[in-house]
């Protein structure tokens, strides 16, 4: 599996356009710019695809021309540009696979047209997808948009089985949502660390103490294990300047993310 991380900020990007914090600042002048989260993996499933993908993937050197199947976790903007479907059917009359909670359903139909060769796959917690090489498990997420269970996490699982845990966004677990990944031995998980030392700024989101615990309960069901690669995204200001963070994070066994990373699954 080969996992291209497109963005690794918040929904308002880290540093924040309209802030002159200490941590924004930092940030700056390292010259180190996260737009919000998304991630393009094997070139063919774009996750959580919103309006700084595009420019994310030519950033990188790399293009969405390959995408089949876009995963969507929830109808927040910053993981859904529904107006990309309309960008594509300009150059591709390619199929593609929608999936996503029925409110990221809803709000997509309205940008493509009623012949358009897209398949629409609402999800659930619980539901098992197979899309093209991929299998993807919906889990689900402490996280919605207007109604309890209208955001969702991924458990993405390729032909060789290098398996990826698409944890944002979500605030702590309940206990037993841990019995599904019980076992799992993700090769990388992709996990949400919002608020840094700021503490319970949003139930919905995770901070320092939370993320950390949440990868400590992971490690204890054996989700995640000595040789997973846990990424911290959807980074904002609230965070300390990078070099801090680094070594927070170190601490719990995980890394920051960065914008245009490429992550891949464990050797055979």
């Amino acid at each position: 599996m080969r996992v291209r991380l497109l963005g690794t900020g918040a929904a308002d990007g880290w540093p924040q356009a309209f802030c002159r914090c200490a941590s924004c600042g930092a940030q700056r002048e390292d010259r180190i710019l996260r737009v919000p989260t998304s991630a393009l993996v094997d070139d063919v499933l774009l996750i959580d695809g919103n309006a700084d993908s595009p420019g994310a993937a030519t950033r990188a050197g790399a293009d969405l021309a390959g995408v089949r199947h876009l995963l969507v976790t929830h109808a927040h903007v910053d993981h859904l540009a529904p107006q990309l479907l309309l960008f594509r059917s300009w150059v591709s009359q390619e199929p593609i696979d929608v999936v996503g909670p029925a409110a990221v359903i809803d709000a997509c139909r309205p940008w493509v047209a009623p012949d358009a060769p897209v398949r629409w796959i609402e999800v659930a917690a619980g539901d098992h997808v197979e899309l093209g090489r991929h299998r993807v498990r919906v889990l689900p997420a402490n996280h919605r948009v207007m109604a309890d269970g209208d955001a969702v996490l991924y458990d993405v699982e390729d032909a060789g089985g290098d398996r990826l845990l698409w944890g944002c966004d979500t605030g702590p677990w309940e206990p037993a949502w841990f019995d599904a990944v019980r076992e799992a031995d993700f090769d990388v998980v992709v996990l949400e660390q919002t608020f840094g030392p700021a503490g319970q700024v949003s139930p919905g989101h995770l901070h320092l103490d939370s993320f950390g615990e949440l990868v400590k309960r992971l490690r204890g069901v054996g989700a995640v294990t000595a040789s997973t690669d846990v990424l911290a995204v959807h980074l904002s200001h609230h965070n300390p300047p990078e070099s801090e963070l680094v070594a927070r994070l170190a601490a719990m066994g995980a890394r920051p993310a960065r914008d245009g990373e490429i992550v891949t699954g464990r050797p055979a």
